[in-house]
């Protein structure tokens, strides 16, 4: 064997090792996370504070928001909450609240048209998670019948009113029983924080640019209650509440990410709304 055999065989050797490490290199080089488009679904006023505060703004109302979050990823579109139903968007006095220190919300924007205005049909969304079932997240859900939903098996087994299913039986589910890495990457990460609900759940995005994000679904209503550590009234469990807050507290020193709070409008008044974008 000369010199020119032996060195193409080392190199034939050699070549599956190199391509191991070239898709392992991919699988573990730049997050799969392309965008995240921040998107209006509803906006509304809370009449009593004090029910998500206790002690604390008592009489208080405040303006809140209703975020949805588009999220780009190199396996396809993944959406994060669906917000009040679109219908609201064609009542004039929007959605009252029975109870007045709870909230009554609008609904400026349908869901359905600023994906059109991205171009995105909803067939195009191939996943998508609910943070938890109360009514302004999931109100637009039967809109991507065919995406698979991502939640919580304690939340989709919650019974809701009169015993009735919080999902349609024939939507595609996934029923998690913890924190779910999404697409496998390390970039989009469903976290496991009950308290609101039985199976609310929270989503750490991290952007290539932007940086880790924790969309905060319920877990917090609005800073001060985060800084507070106020549980509302309402939660399903105090004490869940309080592990959770301090679940995210710990994810967001450990990925120094910040923390998107959903239904507050003065942060969100500070963020790129759709068709803008974080990437």
């Amino acid at each position: 064997m000369n010199n020119r055999t032996r060195a193409l065989g080392f190199v034939a050797a050699l070549l599956p090792a190199v391509l191991l490490g070239t898709v392992a290199q991919a699988q573990t080089g730049k997050p799969g996370v392309e965008k995240l488009y921040v998107l209006n679904c509803g906006e509304g006023v809370a009449g009593d504070i004090s029910r998500w505060s206790p002690g604390v703004n008592e009489g208080k109302s405040m303006d809140f928001v209703d975020n949805c979050y588009l999220i780009k990823h190199s396996q396809g579109w993944f959406l994060w909450d669906t917000g009040i139903t679109d219908e609201v968007a064609n009542m004039p006095n929007g959605l009252p609240s029975a109870d007045p220190k709870a909230t009554s919300w609008r609904r400026p924007k349908t869901l359905a048209a600023q994906l059109d205005q991205l171009g995105i049909k909803p067939s195009d969304i191939k996943a998508m998670a609910v943070s938890h079932t109360h009514p302004d997240h999931i109100g637009n859900v039967e809109m991507f019948p065919n995406a698979m939903l991502y939640v919580q098996k304690l939340e989709y087994e919650w019974p809701g009113a009169n015993n009735a299913p919080r999902f349609k039986p024939e939507h595609p589910v996934t029923k998690l029983e913890g924190d779910r890495d999404i697409f496998g990457d390390g970039s989009l990460t469903i976290l496991s924080t009950p308290g609101h609900t039985p199976g609310h759940q929270s989503l750490l995005v991290k952007l290539p640019k932007t940086g880790p994000v924790i969309l905060s679904g319920d877990v917090v209503h609005f800073k001060s209650n985060w800084e507070n550590r106020g549980v509302p009234v309402n939660n399903f469990s105090k004490e869940q509440s309080l592990a959770s807050m301090q679940k995210v507290a710990d994810e967001l020193t450990k990925d120094k990410a910040q923390l998107w709070i959903n239904h507050d409008k003065a942060q969100r008044d500070t963020l790129k709304m759709s068709p803008e974008f974080y990437d």
